[in-house]
Parts: structure tokens; sequence; C-alpha cells
């Protein structure tokens, strides 16, 4: 695995700085069923990182000193973590919107056969991967046989209510590109994704969030293995998009590793790039109980690129069309 913050932190990416903090995303461990080329921050089955208890419990409180109205569960697949569904229970009574971002195959995993409907029952948003409509693109990039257990774990949630209409429960789509290329405009591969999915299985869901692949973690180091690192990089800064700097996501959102320490999004987690805080000390969640973020520096580098190229990306889809 080849190091990416040398190639990345040399930078011309113009500084922002924090809106206000809406978003808790958590990252729960790194233990994943899973082991997917693209995979940001390289889960997989033989990774035990996870996050404890203790911590748990410093997230509930954060959540109540600030008044967080949205918690962002992720991993790895988040589900493995054994205080997954106390947390889940938690923030619900705290009447938080919760997103559970699903790789789908979790829920055929043996001892998770419930998992669908304890999702269903707590109202959480499912944010579920699926690069593609077809199975021989999931097989390649995510393994083999994971598309036809994604369409059954799909069928299931679609017989809960997940993504019909006039129902509560929200079922979203996550594309990501099989190459070092950006994502097609999201709104006319939405279309695709449900002609296919609709006239093939059956199965509905809300929207297609697409997400550009972050020249960092396992991809990263594929691309310099490939020699197609500086030619990615060229392409992202070409077309770099400077509106999409007003609605990365990093502006309202900061991100907790499975240790409690807190970082300004995701991909700088993995880059291990923590939040800057005024004392230069490396925060844990339950240091800033009473910090305002809004108007904080924002830590940056070369990959930054990647959420503002083209249509832009971020954990919620396209930041323009």
């Amino acid at each position: 695995m080849h190091a990416m913050m040398p190639l990345l932190q040399s930078t011309d990416f113009p500084p922002i700085t924090r809106d206000d903090l809406l978003t808790l995303q958590v990252n729960l461990g790194y233990q994943c069923n899973q082991s997917c080329l693209h995979c940001h921050v390289n889960a997989g089955p033989k990774r035990r990182e996870s996050m404890y208890r203790e911590t748990i419990e410093d997230l509930l409180g954060f959540i109540d000193t600030q008044h967080i109205k949205r918690l962002d569960l992720t991993g790895g697949a988040p589900e493995l973590n054994p205080h997954f569904r106390y947390l889940v229970s938690e923030a619900r009574q705290r009447q938080l919107h919760i997103i559970d971002r699903c790789n789908l195959t979790i829920l055929e995993e043996p001892g998770q056969e419930d998992l669908a409907d304890f999702l269903a029952q707590q109202q959480v948003e499912i944010v579920a991967s699926m690069p593609c409509y077809l199975p021989e693109n999931v097989d390649a990039q995510r393994g083999k046989g994971v598309y036809a257990s994604s369409i059954k774990a799909l069928q299931k949630l679609n017989a809960l209510g997940y993504g019909k209409d006039n129902s509560d429960l929200t079922l979203n789509l996550m594309y990501n590109p099989g190459g070092p290329f950006l994502p097609p405009p999201q709104n006319s591969l939405q279309a695709d994704y449900k002609q296919k999915l609709k006239q093939q299985y059956s199965i509905d869901f809300n929207q297609l969030l697409s997400l550009t692949n972050m020249p960092i973690s396992r991809f990263g180091s594929t691309l310099v293995s490939r020699g197609q690192f500086d030619d990615y990089m060229a392409l992202l800064k070409q077309a770099f998009r400077p509106e999409n700097l007003q609605t990365v996501m990093c502006k309202s959102l900061i991100s907790i590793d499975w240790q409690g320490y807190v970082y300004d999004c995701d991909f700088n987690q993995m880059l291990d790039m923590p939040l800057q805080t005024a004392d230069h000390r490396r925060p844990r969640i339950k240091d800033l109980l009473n910090t305002d973020f809004s108007q904080l520096p924002i830590q940056i580098a070369d990959h930054c690129y990647g959420c503002t190229a083209g249509q832009g990306s971020s954990c919620g889809g396209a930041l323009s069309e």
C-alpha cells in the first residue's frame, strides 16, 4: 500500500471555512464483509478496529450538547459494530435523522437476518452501495457474487416499504465509477438505474447519489501502482468548478473515527489530517462539547479537488448538475 499524503499535501486548492455544524458522520470501525477496490478506508474482513461503548457515550453527549440533528453512520460495515443498534436506538429517541451507509450484502450475513427489520422500525435512511446496474461491473469492483446478494437485499428492503411511493422509509443508492474517471451526470444515470432495476428485478428506490473516487487509500494506491495517479489528478484539477466550494460537505459536517478523534471529513480521516483547533491539539469528540465550529478553517490537500470536480461530489451525491 502506497502512502498517499506525500503526493497530496502540497496543494493550490483554495482555503475554505466552516458554516454551521449540521451533521455528525461517524465511522464505527473498519471491519467489513467486503474488500472493494474503490474503498477509501481500506476496510475488509480482517480489520478489527471498532468503536468502543465509551466512545459511543461520548458521541451521545456531544449530540445532546451541540443539538445535532443528523447522524451519518459509516464504516467498514457500520452494522458490524456491536454497539450499532444501541447507538441507533439512542439517537432515534433524540429524534435524529439517521443515515446508514449500507453495503447491502451485510443484510444477507449470518446473524444479521433481522437487521433490515430493525432499520425499518427505527426509520433509518439507507444509502446503499450499488456501483452499477450490471452484474459483471459490480462483481469486478466488489467481489464475486456481490451483485446477486445486493439484489436480494434490495428486494428485502422494498418488501419492508423502503424506496416505495408514499413511504417514510428512504432508500438511496450510491454510485461510484469503476475506474479513474468522473461520474456521468447524476440525473441521467439515475434514470438508467431506475429503468434497469425496475424492469429486471421490480426494484424501487428514491434517489441515486454519485460519488467521485478519491485518490487516497486503496484506490489511490492502485492508481500509483498502475501509473495513473498523475493523470487522474490532472483530470480532477481540470474539471474544478469554484461554485462547488459553497456546498462541499465539510462545511457543515465533522467526521469521527472509531477512536473518537475528529476530522473535517471522512477523506481527511483516512489521510490522518485532524480537525484544526486553536491550541493545535489532536481533538477527540469529548473535548469539543462547547466548541463553536462556524468559521473554523478546514484542512485541505490535493484530494479536495475530488469533491469539486465537474458536478461535484459528496456523501449526499452531486453538488450541481
